[in-house]
């Protein structure tokens, strides 16, 4: 990589495995939440974390050789300025054997949700383009594996980063759309819709906003490496952002009720302390339908639909994650 510093070259990479390393462990704390408090979720769903806990963690290493082979086994060979590293081919694959299965899963979970197949069958396209974006560029790191040779292969960059970032923007809207038709009229209900649209947004913007950061870096400065202080943590944050969504059913509390708060990849009738005929019995008693009536002029047969029925809008079940 002609006229390009040491700075540019390995300063990057090294400063995207720190990154990557903070962000492990905020992942592997969200994961020890997870399997500490959601024991009865789908045990494929649980093995499906598992597995990406497994993927992020070889990720991890993968990106730690990464930067050690250059520093450490070729230090002070111009070798080392000239060739990539011999780990670094297994990034790109080993991302998308992170974010591809999430986008996928996200896209059923919707399909699920909404009872329709034309936009999770968009993501699940986009999903793949991306996947084979991402092994385009891993099988041409390997045979192209100087530096200044990387812009040859840009498109192939483009297509993994761009259809990915399309497809996050798309799981956020889509996501978005569902729970907004959802509201009610009442401000307590409505208060927890508007956070998980704020949870949805955020959440896929968050990658989105990276994977086209990602890019632009690759793109705008083709002689440097700064690419990979957003692409190294990249599937971390994917992962995050799942987590962020099973572990946001966290628990709330009406008056003395304990009820599971409701979610936007997760259709779920209110668990509480209480079986639901005792719940049911709470809220027809005369002075907390007074209070309530009060506070929120209920509509007809308010108290005979459960708080996720109010949020779905019908009686009709659909398949969550027990």
């Amino acid at each position: 990589m002609a006229g390009t510093g040491v700075e540019l070259l390995f300063g990057p990479m090294l400063i995207g495995v720190l990154l990557s390393t903070a962000v492990y462990g905020v992942m592997a704390v969200q994961m020890l939440l997870y399997y500490q408090t959601y024991k009865t979720d789908a045990r494929w769903i649980r093995y499906f974390l598992l597995y990406l806990f497994l993927v992020e963690t070889v990720n991890l290493a993968v990106e730690i050789g990464v930067i050690y082979e250059p520093l450490i086994v070729r230090y002070g060979t111009q070798n080392a300025l000239i060739t990539s590293p011999l780990f670094l081919p297994g990034v790109a694959i080993s991302l998308v054997a992170v974010s591809t299965p999430i986008q996928l899963f996200t896209a059923w979970r919707i399909s699920v949700i909404t009872e329709s197949i034309v936009i999770p069958l968009l993501i699940s396209v986009l999903a793949v383009v991306s996947f084979a974006g991402a092994v385009l560029v891993t099988i041409f790191v390997s045979i192209r594996n100087e530096f200044e040779k990387f812009q040859s292969f840009s498109w192939a960059v483009i297509i993994w980063l761009i259809s990915s970032a399309i497809v996050d923007v798309l799981i956020a809207a889509k996501l978005t759309h569902s729970l907004t038709i959802r509201r009610t009229g009442f401000s307590a209900m409505d208060g927890q819709i508007n956070r998980l649209i704020r949870l949805t947004v955020q959440t896929g913007a968050i990658t989105a906003i990276v994977a086209l950061v990602d890019v632009i870096l690759f793109l705008a400065f083709p002689h440097t490496t700064l690419q990979f202080i957003v692409d190294f943590p990249l599937s971390k944050l994917y992962a995050i952002c799942l987590l962020s969504t099973l572990n946001a059913r966290s628990r709330g509390k009406t008056e003395n009720l304990e009820q599971r708060m409701p979610n936007a990849l997760f259709k779920e009738t209110t668990t509480t302390t209480q079986s639901q005929s005792q719940v049911q019995s709470h809220l027809h008693k005369e002075p907390t339908v007074h209070v309530v009536q009060n506070l929120y002029p209920p509509p007809p047969n308010m108290y005979t639909q459960s708080s996720t029925d109010i949020l779905v809008g019908r009686q009709k079940s659909v398949p969550g994650v027990d």
